[in-house]
Parts: C-alpha cells; structure tokens; sequence
C-alpha cells in the first residue's frame, strides 16, 4: 500500500526511556481518589454532591455546565471527605473532590451487561455520549458529543478519521491499548459515526502498524459503514491535524475517495465512545505510559482517573534521581506538573519525569545559527528568526508567527538548547 504523509520538515522523534508499547499492567486502586471537575475545555463541572455524602462506582458528581464542559463521575465507590484546589499549570485554579474508597464496586471485576444500539436515533447516541462525559482523551477535552454535532449540514461526504498515528514513542497507552481492545475501538469508530452521521470511516494508521490497520478495519466491517485504511508517514507531528489533513487530502485525490469534512478521534476516546454506549459506563480508568529517565521502572499502567501522580509514580518503583521536569503527555508537547499530589485525569495519556538534559535540557546557550530548526518545521517557517523578533520585541506578523502549532521539533534539533517553540507559541498567546 502507498503511505501518505506531509510534505515538509518533520523529525524521527525516540526515546529509550518511554516504557515498552506491548506490555500494560493495572495500578493498584487508590484509597484516596482526587477527581478534578475540569478536566475538559469548559468550565467547571457543578458539584451534584457534598462532604460527607457516599458515593458510587460511576455516579455523576459533577455536571457539565454549558458549552465544553461535561459531566464527572466517580470513579470508585468511598465517602466524600472533602474539596480541594490547587493551580493549574494553564493558569486556572481547578477544583476536585476526595473520595476515600469504602464499599463495594457496581461495575469493576463483574460482567457488564452490553446494551444493542443499531437502532438508537443519532441524537439519542450523542445523549449518551454526553450523559457519561466522554470526552476528546488524546487533546484537550473537547465533549465528543460537540465535535459530533459540529459537522457542517450539507451534502458534502463526512468523514470520521481513526487516528492511530504513533509518531511519538510516548504515544505507547494508546497502542497497548489498540492490541488489547481492537473490538471495543472499532465498534466505537461506528457508533461515533452514526451519531454524528458520517458517511465513512478512514483508519488512519502508521505505516509500520499495518497489520493493526488491517485488524480494526476487518472488525469494522461489521458494521454498514463504508471503511478504508490510510497508512501514514511516521515522521513527527504526523499526528497533528494539520500534518494529517496534508496526508489525508493527498490520498483523496491520488485515489479518488471524496472525503469532505474530517473529524479525527484517538483510540483512547473511541473505546471510551463504546463504553458509554454499550456498556452505559463513563471514564473510570486509561491506559497512561509512565517513564523518563528520572523513573526507576517504566511502564504502561491502566489507572483510575483520580489516582494521585505520586501514586503512579511508585508503583513503577518511584525515582532514581531528582526529576528537572514532570510533564503530563509527551516531552514534546507536554503539559507541566507542579505538584505530585495532582491526579490523572481523562486527558493523561502520559507521565514523563525528565532529568537534566533530556529532550531539550535546561541551559540554552547563543543561537549559532545552524539553521536545523528551519530544515525540521512542518510548517515551513524560519523559528530562529522568530525566536529573535519575539527577544528583541518585534511583532510578529510578517514572519507567519500565527502558522506555529507548537510541535516543538525545533527544540528538540537546537544544538543550544534553546526554547523557540515555548517562545515563539507563548508570543502568540499574547498577541504579538
């Protein structure tokens, strides 16, 4: 099969210190579970219960309130001891309830009852899909009962895109996950595609994972929605929607396979599409790769959302040496962690503890104007130039400054260390 992929720029991004892809072993249930009420896009979800109240396996106790946001569950069952807040690294003060685990579990190492759905109305699905919080786990939280309503009404094809792209090693949570639930992934990508009613499923999928490619399309063929597989570069950020956009469109027109509007979903968030649909379940747990090299051992752990990072962090034997940075996610893009109390939350695909020197290190030395940054973005823009217009307070317009995605490959090729992509994208949050 011919592989597509995006034109420019790009980086072969690994590192050894990510845990292995083809094992995941379960954590050990929390006693005390911190379940954040923003862990979408929106604003904060409205507390249904109070301090002292007990609580259930999967209980809605907190409700989405208006646009982006989305209803929050509890994840074990215990009594609600107390709130707390803390500071996100976003700048926005979040909110959680403790729960402390007491009682027996509704859902957990029982057999689930599976709920038929081929004949609920696609308005009944995206009900569902909203009543149980699902929301995007691979981004940054968007409700996918919002995505599947936003495709334009018209009589263009609508396109619902599978995306399997493993450009970056820390991507291992979602492919243990492909391996272990393929099912529950595929019967997702077709149950999300009837509720926002897509007239096709593209899977799209690393060139080197073609034969996951072919599994998740063979089981999709169950299902009365026309399917293909697109095998993709793996150059980072092929992943990225406009890099695999720049992919797709290329395949539509060398194989003549009308598209039209493209919604991409990750694995993570399709089978959690399947789980509140079939099983009438919400996000209790994900699959999260915990590593780096301050992690004494490295692994893929399926978690209880509301599990506290220090937690996680010593049931894969805890610190070998001081981290410099934690990130939730990948080193590349990732999101900082100030404190190891905070908990995973529906968007942690990843726990990463850097010590100094990897991935980027921490003492940026004088530009020597190499020009590797140039030759690695996808975007095609200049980064050093950027770099120096934002220090010595230029505005930006006139170099594209907009363009930056924040893929971070300049950073990761800069012989000095330096920190263009935090810059260069910090300057654009701020309008210049």
């Amino acid at each position: 099969m011919k592989v597509y992929s995006f034109p420019q720029g790009g980086i072969r991004f690994d590192d050894p210190t990510v845990p292995s892809k083809n094992d995941s072993g379960s954590a050990f249930l929390p006693v005390l579970s911190v379940i954040p009420l923003v862990q979408h896009t929106g604003a904060r979800a409205c507390p249904t219960v109070s301090v002292g109240d007990t609580v259930k396996e999967g209980m809605l106790i907190g409700r989405g309130q208006g646009s982006g946001s989305a209803n929050i569950h509890a994840t074990v069952p215990g009594k609600v001891i107390r709130m707390v807040s803390w500071q996100m690294a976003e700048g926005f003060t979040n909110d959680a309830l403790v729960i402390r685990l007491e009682g027996a579990f509704e859902k957990l190492g029982k057999r689930e009852p599976c709920f038929p759905w081929e004949d609920l109305a696609p308005m009944e699905l995206r009900r569902l899909i909203s009543e149980y919080g699902i929301v995007e786990m691979d981004g940054l939280g968007n409700p996918v009962s919002e995505l599947l309503s936003a495709p334009p009404v018209s009589e263009e094809p609508l396109t619902l895109v599978v995306r399997c792209v493993f450009d970056d090693p820390w991507l291992a949570a979602d492919y243990a996950l492909c391996r272990e639930r393929p099912d529950a992934i595929a019967e997702g990508s077709a149950i999300a595609a009837k509720a926002g009613r897509f007239s096709r499923i593209v899977f799209a999928v690393s060139q080197q994972e073609k034969e996951l490619g072919q599994r998740l399309l063979d089981i999709a063929g169950a299902w009365d929605v026309p399917a293909s597989l697109v095998l993709t570069g793996y150059r980072y950020p092929q992943r990225n929607r406009r890099e695999l956009e720049l992919a797709l469109r290329l395949y539509e027109k060398k194989e003549a396979v009308p598209l039209g509007f493209l919604l991409a979903l990750g694995p993570a968030t399709l089978a959690a599409v399947h789980d509140a649909v079939k099983l009438r379940k919400p996000i209790l747990d994900r699959y999260v790769a915990v590593g780096g090299s301050a992690v004494k051992t490295p692994q893929v752990m399926k978690v209880r959302i509301g599990t506290r990072i220090a937690k996680v962090i010593d049931e894969c034997g805890g610190f070998t040496a001081n981290p410099e940075r934690i990130v939730s996610g990948s080193p590349l893009r990732g999101r900082p962690i100030g404190d190891l109390n905070e908990p995973v939350m529906k968007t942690t695909y990843g726990i990463c503890a850097l010590v100094s020197g990897q991935v980027g290190g921490t003492k940026a030395r004088n530009c020597i104007g190499c020009g590797e940054c140039r030759s690695v973005c996808p975007v095609g823009l200049d980064p050093e130039a950027l770099y120096k217009g934002v220090q010595a307070r230029r505005k930006l317009p006139a170099l594209r400054a907009a363009e930056c995605h924040g893929c971070g490959c300049c950073d990761v090729v800069c012989p000095s260390r330096l920190p263009l992509s935090a810059v260069i994208t910090d300057s654009i949050l701020r309008g210049n």
